[in-house]
């Protein structure tokens, strides 16, 4: 799977059903290669409307299953 595929599903958290957005950013240990964390955000619009960029950050361990158009992440 390349990032490009996972950046386009939606992030949902299976704890309360929140949207947490699309990865728009990966965290990677240089030294080794491997992905620290992924960085998913909230749309643009939802910014603007709250004036407030949120962020989530979620490792491997995090995802509970990765669906066609969604990821569920335990949060």
């Amino acid at each position: 799977m390349n990032l490009s595929d996972i950046q386009a599903k939606e992030i949902i958290s299976i704890i309360d059903g929140r949207k947490l957005g699309r990865v728009v950013d990966v965290h990677v240990n240089i030294e080794d290669g491997k992905i620290h964390y992924f960085v998913a955000e909230q749309r643009h619009f939802f910014k603007k409307l709250f004036g407030k960029e949120v962020e989530t950050k979620f490792t491997f361990d995090n995802i509970e299953k990765i669906g066609e158009d969604v990821i569920l992440v335990k949060l």
